[in-house]
């Protein structure tokens, strides 16, 4: 070997030492960095004639496609049960829990004793304003409920109408991620750079939807959601959709009157099942306001429905005829069975035993149709009223099944039923969030292993100034010869 080849081979492999360097510094600086991935440069052996040395064949950028691809489904899994817990959690809070006494079913008990405490005293002012008052807590609690219920449904709304506005952006951001990855590949340029910060992108549209990636020519890729749905395929699609200004409870996707999901103008499933863009965060936003709410509203409709017709029934009010509104009315009036969806929200006490009305609580005794106050000792009408509390009826609607209950159970049933789904929500939750730390771990094993690069480090150190000495030893030479 020629003295010019050796110092040709020593140059280039400096400048891999060099370059490695880099590479390692880059790697140790960005241990920590979000969406960073592992980096190592090629090299391979260069020939040129009689000289040799050391080609840089470019940058390796390591990620585990499989672990990346598992987390994001993970991480969209997390989000839609987040999702489901906080509306669960929010409208447990709402109607109490069966221990709380402002529960639901602790204020229909409260109601009940105060019946039971009045029949013994009838002729107690005192007691028939508490019985006014607990009746005016019930329509109070019933109401709140129902309006929690709208609003938890119209945010949802109005979370949907924002993520897609954010879907849309991270598309064609992807999109215009793919081509400066193509314009980069085809100048010869890093494209490792490009690629962590498009994979911090379909991170962000995988919170939103669970996406299937799928590799195109020159760098570039291509979104596909779980269900089938095409995101991004050369071009981005356009997810549309119209909030809604307000949300009654008659309000709902499968009467048309609320908005669904267009993709390039094309409707879509919104489904949690196999809705376009289940899965997500915005799949759990759908099920809140298309699923959750609904049912929850229609099971809190049924409870309030149980509970006017017991009053309304003229057994339990002789003094009323066909039509009347009894003690529970709705919005004033008498309730009509095919009016039953938001009765919960149009509870009201009626106006003629309202304390902030006629406050006419004679007729509690008396009955609500009575001409005139009758015998003050006569506990018959109260009575009445104690055993329609306590009789076992099953409820006429709602998902309680068949089995008759009191009014007290059927309450305290609605209760456990909303806490068995938050326990199972909570169930859920942890699973989505211990299933998405494994696989955040998994993918941690690819990345970044500070002690492994300074080992890199040292031996770079140690190329660099192998070379170093050779191109010492090439000089030593070099004027060894001119010294002759």
């Amino acid at each position: 070997m020629s003295i010019s080849n050796a110092l040709t081979n020593a140059l280039s492999g400096l400048t891999a030492s060099a370059r490695s360097a880099q590479v390692v510094s880059s790697n140790i600086a960005n241990a920590s960095t979000e969406g960073y991935a592992r980096r190592s440069l090629s090299q391979s052996a260069s020939v040129y004639g009689f000289s040799g040395g050391v080609r840089l064949d470019g940058v390796t950028r390591h990620a585990n496609p499989v672990a990346v691809a598992e987390r994001r489904l993970a991480d969209a899994g997390s989000q839609f049960a987040t999702g489901t817990n906080s509306f669960y959690s929010r409208l447990e809070r709402v109607l109490g829990t069966p221990d709380s006494a402002d529960s639901l079913s602790g204020v229909m008990a409260t109601f009940e004793s105060t019946l039971a405490t009045a029949t013994g005293a009838p002729d107690s002012d005192i007691r028939l304003k508490n019985i006014a008052l607990d009746a005016e807590n019930i329509v109070k609690k019933f109401n709140v409920a129902s309006d929690d219920i709208q609003t938890m449904r119209s945010d949802a709304d109005s979370n949907i109408s924002k993520m897609i506005d954010d879907l849309n952006g991270l598309l064609e951001q992807t999109q215009d991620m793919n081509r400066k990855i193509f314009r980069a590949m085809s100048s010869g340029q890093e494209t490792a750079g490009l690629e962590d910060a498009r994979g911090l992108l379909i991170d962000r549209i995988g919170e939103l939807v669970p996406v299937r990636l799928a590799p195109r020519d020159n760098g570039a890729v291509a979104l596909y959601t779980t269900t089938g749905a095409t995101l991004l395929d050369g071009t981005a699609v356009e997810v549309s959709f119209n909030e809604s200004s307000i949300i009654e409870p008659h309000m709902t996707y499968a009467a048309g009157l609320l908005s669904g999901v267009e993709i390039n103008g094309r409707p879509v499933r919104i489904d949690s099942e196999r809705g376009a863009l289940a899965g997500g965060a915005i799949g759990a936003q759908f099920a809140i306001r298309d699923e959750l709410g609904v049912e929850a509203q229609a099971d809190l409709d049924a409870a309030a429905r149980s509970l006017v017709e017991r009053f309304q029934n003229t057994t339990t009010d002789p003094t009323l005829t066909a039509g009347d509104p009894g003690l529970f009315t709705d919005a004033g009036a008498a309730f009509a069975t095919s009016d039953e969806v938001g009765l919960a929200g149009r509870l009201e006490l009626n106006n003629l035993v309202d304390l902030d009305g006629a406050g006419e609580t004679w007729r509690l005794r008396d009955g609500l149709g009575a001409a005139a106050p009758g015998d003050a000792g006569d506990a018959t009408q109260l009575n009445r009223m104690l055993d329609v509390m306590q009789e076992q009826i099953a409820p006429p609607s709602g998902s309680f099944g068949p089995k008759t209950v009191s009014m007290t159970e059927l309450s305290g049933k609605l209760l456990s039923n909303v806490s068995g789904a938050r326990v199972t929500s909570d169930r859920d939750l942890a699973f989505a969030n211990s299933q998405l730390a494994s696989l955040e771990n998994l993918e941690l094993q690819d990345g970044v292993d500070t002690d492994q690069e300074l080992q890199r480090l040292m031996l770079i150190e140690q190329a660099y100034a192998a070379n170093a000495r050779l191109i010492q030893a090439a000089d030593e030479m070099l004027d060894s010869l001119m010294r002759l």
